[in-house]
Order: C-alpha cells, then structure tokens, then sequence
C-alpha cells in the first residue's frame, strides 16, 4: 500500500491523533478544535491527491522552492489558514499542528510500512513536499488575513473616533465664539458627553490590545450587591438613552465578590447594545437573578432574526451585526468582546441565544473568586 492509499484508509486514526495533541496546544479548544477536525480530513485529501500524481525530479525541486503554480480554486490549506487568523491562533501554532500532522503520519506510515524502506523512502520525501507546500499556503493566508483585519480595525478605530472628536471641536468654536451665557452649560455637557464617548472608546481599545497581548483584564473584587449596582447603572442609562425604556427584574440573593466598576462597565455594553439593534420604541428587558452560588445578569430585547453563525462570533472583536433596525454604528465592535473579558475575568461567561424574534445576553458571574491552584 502506497502512502496516499494509507492516509486515505488511516484518516480517521491520523485525525483522532493530531486533534487529541491540539487540544494541549494554547487557544485550542471549543469551537478551534472543531474546526480543525474539519479541516485536517481536507487537508489530507488534497496531499493524498497531490502524492498519486507523476512528478518529475525538475519539478520537486521547483515545489521545494515554493515555485507552485497557483491555483483558481482556494485550496483547503489557504482555507485553514484563513480561519486559524480568525480563531486568534499565531504563526507558531498554526505550523504547530502541521508539525504533528506530519508527525502522525509518518510514524503511522513506518509501523505499517516496516522493513520495506526504499518505497516508503520515496513516498515520505513526497508527503515532506505536501505538507511543506500545505504550511506555505496556510501560512501565507494566515498572514495575509491578520493584516487585512488590522487594516479593517485601524479603518474602524479612525471612522469611530472621528464623529465625537469633530463634536468636540464644533463645540469648543462655538463656545469660544458664543456671548450668551445661557448657553454655556448646553454646550459644556456636549463637550462633556463626547469627550466621555472618546474616553470610552480608548477604554475599549486598550482591553483590547491587553487581551490580544495576553494580559487579560483585571478585577478588583469586593463585597457587593450586584443588584443594587446595576439598578444604578440601569438608572444612568435611562437617562443617557430616553427613547429607549429599560425595565429591570431582580431576583434572589445576589450579593458575593465582585468587581462592581467592571460588571456595571458590561452591563452597559450590553444594554447599549440591544438599544442599537432594537426596533423603535420596543423595550430592553434586564435581568440580575441570584442563584445558589452564582449570579446571572441577563438583557433581553426585540430582533430582526440573527443567523446562527452570526451568533457564534458576536463576542469575537471587530464583528458587528448589520440589521434593518439599526442605523449608523458609532463603536468599534468591542463592546460584546469587552463583556466577555470581564464575565472570564470573574471566573464566569456569556452567551448568546435567539428565540421568537428576541435576542438574550446571559452573563453568569461566579458568587466567589476561584481559588488559587
């Protein structure tokens, strides 16, 4: 049997494998190792079908000097890198699993094949060709992915931050020209309301960067009665979104050890969220309801129907879901992604679910820190 009938009759075995090493890889889990369950059968098949054809010595040599003809069609490696970059994997892991790819494969290969050297000889400089063409296309991909979101996410960060500082600015002209003291307070609070809008905005795009660098958010925990919080919360956002009517439920024991600032900071996210995306004049539904040893602070409100795939990547950064209620957004799609920070940051999550035209953000917030291993 020939390499390439081998990994075809093996595949479910060299997946099971490769996916079981990925699984201690950093980032790797969940929905990431899902998806490279699917993509590795892909992958597999391509190089199967790459080492049945003829190859002259000329052109191992080009293909061993990345001079590959390109192809129409993306292939599966160019497809699995795309979604590596978007799955927040760095170079060094995604060459990672094609390193226990081949791994895999080869020791699979030399057990079946033992004692019969030359041809497995031949077939394993083949499948060295395959694989190393399969990272120069993932790799290339994953590249060029992760500066297109940057690219995106610099468009984004300058467009945002453009509408309150003008706003800033057109105030403080009028303010330096206006002679009519009634009106100073008027604009002394649009000075003061956009100026907040910028501070929030850096807010945001510093959790951000800290995630991305590995950081991770920082919470300062306390005693605190979540639902005496968010009332208050709740209280300052009625005020700042009047068109909209916020209607709070509390339930339960929700005292326990928080960090108070952080979980009003997400609750705003979310209630600001569902005012963006909901119909006029339709009502966000807040939730805070104490259970036996977590609390569970939830927002409810109308919606046009989210896909389901939408859904799965509302918390990733830089994603914002158009719909036909919303208007001009003015964020920088870090809002969910801030939330999910700090519910991970408590020791907690969030999770999205659409039912019946209503769209529900669950945040779920252990009572008490975890404690150190």
């Amino acid at each position: 049997m020939k390499l390439a009938a081998f990994i075809d009759s093996a595949r479910e075995q060299i997946v099971a494998e490769s996916v079981r090493y990925a699984a201690g890889l950093p980032q790797l889990g969940g929905a990431a190792l899902s998806t490279l369950r699917d993509d590795l059968p892909l992958v597999l098949e391509a190089i199967a079908r790459d080492l049945e054809q003829p190859q002259t010595r000329a052109q191992s040599i080009t293909k061993s000097l990345g001079g590959v003809p390109t192809v129409a069609a993306k292939t599966a490696a160019q497809s699995h890198g795309q979604l590596r970059a978007r799955s927040g994997l760095n170079t060094e892991q995604l060459v990672a699993e094609y390193r226990v790819l081949r791994s895999t494969v080869l020791r699979l290969w030399a057990d079946a094949r033992r004692g019969r050297g030359v041809q497995v000889l031949e077939d394993t400089l083949r499948f060295n060709e395959a694989i190393d063409q399969a990272v120069a296309e993932s790799v290339g991909f994953h590249a060029a992915e992760i500066e297109r979101w940057r690219d995106i996410f610099l468009g984004v960060l300058g467009h945002d931050l453009r509408g309150p500082l003008n706003a800033m600015l057109l105030t403080a002209e009028v303010l330096q020209h206006e002679h009519t003291e009634a009106r100073v307070p008027e604009l002394a609070r649009a000075l003061l309301r956009n100026g907040r809008r910028l501070e929030a905005l850096l807010d945001s795009l510093l959790e951000y960067n800290k995630s991305r660098l590995g950081v991770g958010m920082a919470v300062h925990r306390s005693t605190v009665n979540l639902a005496l919080v968010c009332r208050e919360e709740v209280d300052l956002l009625q005020r700042a979104l009047p068109l909209v009517k916020i209607e709070l439920d509390v339930a339960g024991d929700t005292s326990g050890h928080f960090d108070g600032s952080r979980v009003r900071e997400a609750l705003a996210n979310l209630v600001f969220n569902a005012a963006q995306y909901s119909p006029a004049g339709t009502p966000v539904a807040v939730a805070v309801h104490g259970r036996d040893h977590t609390v569970e602070v939830s927002t409810e409100n109308e919606s046009e129907p989210i896909p389901r795939e939408v859904l799965q990547n509302l918390f990733e950064p830089l994603r914002r879901h158009s719909t036909a209620a919303g208007g001009p957004r003015s964020n920088l799609g870090l809002g969910l992604f801030i939330v999910r920070e700090i519910a991970q940051a408590h020791g907690g999550d969030v999770s999205v679910s659409m039912a019946a035209r209503r769209v529900s953000f669950k945040m779920v917030l252990p009572k008490a820190a975890a404690a150190n291993p």
